[in-house]
């Protein structure tokens, strides 16, 4: 990925806000290869990646007037995270989306620890907030490994039951996530 002049960079984006196609093409050429594998490393899907980045670069376009960027990787960077945690929470699985959330997790570890100490209180505060069934047996789930099966065991109630409270705390925490860390992240670039 290219690391411009400032001064060059300024003038792309410059361009770019008035309508310079050219510019667009230059921004585009230079840093889709690297979004789409950043996309792609958290998305494990080439399609997902593709329409990820198109996104991205749509968005960049239509909203080019409006925009205050600073730094263009940093924006182009935060922008695709923003847009594949809104693709992540489309998602219905909840075993993919625990997979992406850890992919995503361990980027922001390396390259944002203070956006990972963030995403960590809002995850607890998230489980907090559950309803305290649910929270009882997504902890028994989550902390201590027990299987639907031996929750429902112990707490002498169905295993239907137990997947019930387990998917309505997931969604809830899916649902909580992708929009309390999208501003997260959101605020953080705006820190940059």
């Amino acid at each position: 990925m290219p690391v411009y002049p400032l001064q060059y960079q300024d003038e792309l984006i410059s361009r770019l806000k008035c309508g310079d196609e050219l510019a667009f093409n230059e921004i585009y050429n230079s840093y889709w290869k690297q979004l789409y594998y950043t996309a792609f490393t958290i998305l494990q899907d080439e399609e997902g990646a593709l329409d990820a980045v198109q996104e991205v670069f749509v968005s960049l376009w239509q909203r080019r007037e409006q925009l205050n960027i600073v730094t263009l990787k940093a924006y182009l960077h935060q922008a695709v995270r923003f847009t594949v945690l809104k693709a992540i929470r489309a998602q219905k699985t909840d075993k993919e989306f625990y997979k992406r959330l850890a992919k995503i997790t361990t980027e922001i570890i390396i390259e944002q620890p203070l956006l990972f100490k963030e995403q960590q209180k809002l995850i607890q505060g998230l489980i907090d907030s559950l309803p305290a069934d649910c929270k009882r047996i997504f902890l028994m789930s989550r902390e201590e490994e027990m299987t639907y099966k031996q929750i429902a065991s112990k707490l002498e109630i169905s295993e239907k039951t137990v997947e019930k409270k387990m998917s309505k705390s997931l969604k809830l925490i899916r649902e909580g996530l992708s929009l309390e860390m999208c501003l997260v992240i959101i605020a953080a670039y705006h820190l940059l």
